[in-house]
């Protein structure tokens, strides 16, 4: 090989090179989640300048079912002010115990509540419950990390208690959501207050509204409803934006 050859070939290899770097650059520019050192209790994963929290697991079934746990979140209130009516189609994703799948059930006769959760232990766990409550309107939903595998336009309202800061994959999880809402349908967040110091809760198992309202917003969900009569807890309904 000659000497012009080789140059021409290293210069062809290089500019090659070049492509292909500036190409990965640019796509992690684009990607939806940077990754960091874990901090405690977090995944090290961030999504747009938060970082994921690690899931908790099946196995603390029995601080959701905890007898105190009406007083301290006022959950009668929350279910109080649910926009639901007899007919809706309501989606508890995350469901865990069923805390309040269950409580969900009896206003909805002529509708469902899909209970989504993503753990083998837990839906079994509500598939058992339900019969022995005997909740016919109640469906188990095996989800997963990227969608709740609900039916499209199907939902009235989808609730997260407590979840939203757990998903591994938010913004694909919002897709799906979205997409599984009828036109008019709302999506619910209660969040523990990030904004209050003196809510004993582990901080990246905590938001704030500012936070929640910019993933949501960047989504294509917009706030609807802020009710602040939860003690610790934000009430945060969302509709679906105009495309």
């Amino acid at each position: 090989m000659n000497k012009s050859s080789f140059f021409f070939l290293s210069l062809f290899g290089l500019i090659i090179s070049t492509g292909c770097f500036a190409q990965s650059n640019s796509k992690s520019k684009t990607e939806p989640y940077t990754f960091k050192s874990p901090s405690r209790d977090g995944t090290g994963k961030i999504f747009m300048g938060r970082e994921i929290s690690q899931v908790m697991g099946f196995a603390g079934k029995s601080w959701l079912e905890r007898q105190s746990r009406e007083q301290e979140e006022s959950v009668s209130l929350a279910i109080k002010n649910l926009p639901i009516n007899s007919s809706s189609v309501v989606a508890d994703i995350g469901a865990g115990s069923g805390y309040y799948t269950f409580r969900i059930a009896p206003l909805v006769p002529n509708g469902k509540v899909f209970a989504v959760e993503i753990q083998d232990d837990a839906i079994g766990f509500l598939t058992k419950r339900s019969k022995e409550l005997g909740f016919t309107n109640v469906i188990p939903v095996k989800g997963a990390e990227q969608s709740p595998n609900l039916p499209g336009n199907s939902v009235d309202l989808a609730i997260m208690v407590d979840v939203y800061h757990e998903l591994s994959y938010p913004k694909e999880m919002l897709e799906s959501i979205y997409n599984s809402l009828k036109p008019d349908g709302k999506f619910l967040l209660l969040e523990y207050r990030g904004e209050d110091p003196t809510i004993q809760i582990k901080p990246l198992h905590k938001m704030t509204q500012k936070q929640v309202e910019k993933e949501l917003n960047a989504n294509g969900f917009q706030l609807v409803e802020n009710g602040k009569f939860m003690k610790i807890q934000h009430f945060l309904v969302f509709e679906k934006k105009s495309k």
